[in-house]
C-alpha cells in the first residue's frame, strides 16, 4: 500500500492567476496576512485542482454536472460514477438528492500554494478609453498581480484508485446499489480496502488513470487573468516519493533565506535517511532548468551518491512523470496499488 507524497511548485512571473473579492474598481488577488500585516499571495487548492481537473486529456470523458436551484438553495454535483469517469474517481464528489447521498473522498489531495518567500503585491493602473469622444473622462481601473514562487504539498493515495468504498468505516457509500450492480456487470470486482468493503476495477484500468493524472500534471494549463498575465502555470517543481503511509515527510525541502527560495539538500537528505524504511522506491524529482536558477544543478553535485544508487531521480519534470507514468502502465509498480493489510 503506496502513496505518492510530496512537494509542487510553481513559477508564477507578473501574474494574478487566482483572485478573490473585488472592492470596489479593483481586482485583488488571494492572499494570506502574516507577521505585522505582511500579504503573502496564494492560489487555492480548488483552483489548482480546477486547472489539473480540466487539463485532463480531451479524449477523457468528464463527469456531467447537474445544477439545481437558485439563489442561497443552489445546488451543483457530478453523477457520481467513479467507475465510469476518471474525475470522479480521483477529485471526489457529494450528491445529495432525494434518491439518496452519495460521496467520494478525494483520492487526490492538494494543499494551499503559497509564496515562498513573502512577495509583494503589486497594483497595476490602467483605463479605458477607446472611442470615447474627445474630453471625456476615461474608465478607471486596477488590478493586482505578483512574482513569487509558489509551492504546496501534494498526495495521491494509490491504492484507492479505481477502488470504491460501499460499506463501513463511517463513510457514505461511493455508488448507489443500480450503480454498483452496473459497475459489476462492467468488470468491478468486491474487494476490501482497510478493512471497509469496495468494489474495485480491473487493474489495467486502475493503471491508466493513475498514469493519466501524473501526464496531465506535466501539462497543467489555467487560471485567471491570462489576457493580461498570461504565463506557464505547470509545476516547475514537482517531487513525489512512494511511502507506504500517508505521511509527508518532504513538506519542507523547499525553503527561503536571504537569497530567496532554495531547494534544502540538508534537510531532504535527512528525511531520506529518516523514512528510508518507508520508501517504497526511489524519490523522484522533476525540476524544470533555469527555476531556481543554478540550485538545480547544485543539487544534482550534493546528491551523487544517492542518484547513482537510483534512491533518487532528477529530471525535468515532464520527462519525470511521463516516465513514471510509462512505469506504472507497464506494471512495474503494481504492489503500489495493493492493501499491504489483506
Amino acid at each position: 500500500m503506496t502513496y505518492l507524497v510530496g512537494k509542487l511548485a510553481l513559477d508564477i512571473t507578473a501574474g494574478a492567476p487566482n483572485n478573490g473579492r473585488g472592492e470596489d474598481n479593483m481586482a485583488k488577488v488571494k492572499y494570506l496576512t502574516v507577521g505585522r500585516g505582511e500579504r503573502v499571495p496564494y492560489i487555492s487548492a480548488q483552483a489548482f485542482r480546477r486547472w489539473w481537473r480540466d487539463s485532463l486529456p480531451l479524449g477523457e470523458k468528464r463527469s456531467p454536472v447537474t445544477r439545481l436551484g437558485a439563489g442561497k438553495k443552489q445546488q451543483a454535483y457530478t453523477d457520481g460514477r467513479p467507475d465510469l469517469y476518471l474525475d470522479d474517481d480521483l477529485f471526489g464528489y457529494m450528491v445529495a438528492t432525494k434518491q439518496g447521498n452519495y460521496q467520494r473522498d478525494t483520492v487526490l489531495a492538494t494543499g494551499t500554494l503559497v509564496a515562498l518567500p513573502a512577495k509583494r503585491i503589486v497594483t497595476d493602473f490602467g483605463t479605458m478609453s477607446r472611442g470615447f469622444p474627445a474630453d471625456s473622462d476615461p474608465v478607471i481601473h486596477e488590478h493586482e498581480h505578483y512574482t513569487a514562487e509558489m509551492a504546496a504539498d501534494v498526495l495521491v493515495d494509490l491504492p484507492r484508485v479505481g477502488t470504491f468504498e460501499q460499506d463501513g468505516g463511517g463513510l457514505r457509500k461511493a455508488l448507489s446499489p443500480a450503480a454498483a450492480q452496473e459497475a459489476v456487470t462492467a468488470g468491478a470486482a468486491e474487494y476490501v480496502l482497510r478493512g471497509v468493503g469496495a468494489l474495485r476495477l480491473p487493474l489495467a484500468e486502475r493503471r491508466r488513470r493513475a498514469a493519466v493524472l501524473l501526464r496531465t500534471l506535466a501539462q497543467v494549463q489555467g487560471g485567471a487573468s491570462r489576457a493580461l498575465h498570461y504565463g506557464d502555470r505547470a509545476p516547475s517543481f514537482v517531487l513525489l516519493a512512494p511511502l507506504k503511509g500517508g505521511n509527508n515527510p518532504f513538506t519542507r525541502v523547499l525553503a527561503t533565506g536571504p537569497q530567496g527560495t532554495f531547494f534544502d539538500t540538508a534537510v531532504f537528505a535527512e528525511e531520506l535517511r529518516a523514512w528510508a524504511d518507508e520508501l517504497d522506491g526511489p524519490v523522484h524529482i522533476g525540476w524544470a532548468p533555469g527555476f531556481l536558477g543554478t540550485q538545480r544543478d547544485q543539487a544534482r553535485q550534493d546528491l551523487a551518491e544517492e542518484i547513482t544508487a537510483g534512491r533518487v531521480v532528477i529530471d525535468h519534470p515532464r520527462t519525470m512523470l511521463g516516465a513514471l507514468a510509462k512505469e506504472i502502465e507497464a506494471g512495474q509498480r503494481d504492489a503500489w496499488f495493493e492493501d499491504a493489510t489483506v
